[in-house]
């Protein structure tokens, strides 16, 4: 299921989260242009790996964050940053600049070591940025359960759908948790998982700053109106 939009409208400044994407995208950019090739290299480089990691954790912990902005292809990129754009705007805007920063980067944290914790022995460099999101989401339902989510439905390309966040992203965390028992390889799928919780744990110790509102546009797009 590939979300379009959600129906929350008033976000404030949303700095952080267009810089992440900036930055992110100026990332891909840089990689791509040392070629290809260059790939292999750029993900043991400025990867997390969990057996190094643990070997050396002072000298390895710098790697949580490069690793962030590292990403295998540019779909890997593109998912990431739309996956953020579309749900880190509201969230932006009921914590601040400072806050959102703390949970995008705490989440990022805990999911490299979730990870790590989980495939301890792993040489497999993890890379992108889907665990920092993936704590955006974990917020997101919290300060937003009567949201929605206008959303394709694949591969049904011309079928939209307005979800319910619970429903959206309840079955999003759950397809990690298969993913996970099922042993697919290639995700860091536990990565998913801790920083979708981490993001549910810490917007309950942040205090929302500001009010949002539905967009009358969608609620009378609902209505056929």
């Amino acid at each position: 299921m590939f979300p379009l939009r959600d129906t929350i409208t008033y976000h404030g400044a949303i700095v952080a989260t267009i810089g992440l994407i900036v930055l992110n995208g100026l990332a891909f950019f840089y990689q791509f242009s040392l070629g290809v090739d260059s790939f292999p290299y750029l993900f043991y480089a400025y990867g997390f790996i969990p057996h190094e990691f643990f070997l050396n954790p002072l000298g390895e912990f710098w790697t949580i964050f490069s690793s962030m902005f590292v990403h295998g292809s540019f779909a890997h990129v593109l998912g990431n940053v739309w996956f953020l754009w579309v749900f880190g705007p509201a969230v932006e805007g009921r914590l601040g600049f400072i806050r959102f920063m703390i949970l995008y980067l705490s989440a990022g944290v805990a999911a490299a070591l979730l990870q790590g914790f989980a495939l301890p022995d792993s040489t497999i460099p993890m890379v992108g940025a889907s665990g920092a999101v993936s704590g955006v989401l974990g917020s997101y339902l919290v300060l937003f359960p009567r949201a929605r989510v206008l959303t394709i439905i694949l591969p049904f390309f011309f079928f939209f759908f307005l979800l319910p966040v619970p429903i959206y992203l309840g079955y999003w965390i759950l397809i990690q948790f298969i993913y996970v028992f099922m042993d697919i390889s290639g995700i860091a799928w536990w990565a998913h998982i801790g920083g979708f919780f981490l993001g549910l744990l810490l917007i309950l110790i942040m205090r929302p700053k500001r009010i949002y509102r539905a967009d009358p546009f969608w609620e009378c797009w609902r209505d056929y109106c």
